[in-house]
């Protein structure tokens, strides 16, 4: 059994304020983009997994596709499993790989045991397994409060726009990010000004983790410039970093961006 774990971008992002259990209460839109992972299960005599593609830092038993099967396995009489791991999305980038695979890991397990689970008992293990899990048991805009792990639909539609993202060459953990975050309400409801035409998301959709990485690592300010510069409607960092994204409105403009931000474009 095959599946193609989805990355995401983040549509604004505003740190309301840390909660007594050390989290931060947030507010986003988590929008999903066709940048996969390809994440494949087979049976075997112990746990593993099988990595190939992109590096990944950390132990195996760490990975949150391992941590499904161990968090299934204490519910349910599944025997062992191998995972094979091939990585597309970076790690550390901000698009929610790591989330994803975790939670496509446990809709494959589901699947492949026959453990015939809802999608809404998926979201309450996937909630357990990563604050970004959630989101990544339906692949549709969802808007996400709390730590994160609360989410609701959203109707949001960015099929008429060409969806460009580049990774800057560092990477940034989350605890790295939270660590210089201020917390503040946000001006403007969410979803208010994502009802607004896009082109009017400069003036207010922000993510608030760049007021304080774009000080710390100048070159994130650079590859949002750049992409504005080519030509993009509107741009922003996604989640915590690394990466940034461009909507642009024509494949002209798109397809300039690609040319000007090179490589770095996935």
């Amino acid at each position: 059994m095959i599946v193609y774990p989805h990355a995401k971008i983040n549509l604004g992002l505003h740190i309301i304020e840390r909660r007594s259990d050390g989290f931060h209460e947030v507010e986003t839109v988590l929008y999903p983009i066709t940048l996969c992972d390809i994440l494949e299960i087979k049976p075997s005599e112990q746990i593993q997994l099988f990595l190939y593609g992109l590096p990944i830092e950390g132990a195996s038993e760490d990975n949150l596709c391992i941590k499904a099967w161990h968090m299934f396995r204490e519910d349910f009489s599944i025997p062992p499993v191998q995972f094979h791991l091939y990585k597309r999305i970076p790690s550390s980038a901000g698009l929610g790989g790591g989330s994803s695979d975790g939670a496509y890991a446990l809709k494959m397990l589901n699947n492949y045991f026959s453990l015939n689970l809802s999608d809404e008992l998926l979201v309450q293990y996937a909630a357990r397994l990563g604050s970004d899990c959630p989101s990544f048991i339906y692949k549709r805009p969802s808007l996400a409060t709390g730590r994160g792990e609360q989410i609701v639909p959203c109707e949001v539609d960015l099929s008429g726009f060409h969806i460009l993202v580049c990774t800057p060459p560092l990477s940034i953990s989350t605890a790295q990010a939270y660590a210089g975050a201020r917390p503040a309400a946000p001006q403007y409801a969410l979803t208010e000004t994502l009802s607004l035409p896009v082109c009017k998301w400069r003036e207010r959709l922000v993510n608030d983790f760049e007021k304080t990485l774009f000080p710390l690592f100048p070159i994130l300010q650079q590859y949002k410039e750049a992409l504005y510069a080519s030509g993009a409607v509107y741009a922003s960092l996604s989640g915590s970093g690394a990466a940034l994204y461009g909507l642009y409105d024509s494949e002209e403009a798109y397809k300039k961006g690609r040319k000007q931000l090179g490589v770095s474009v996935l």
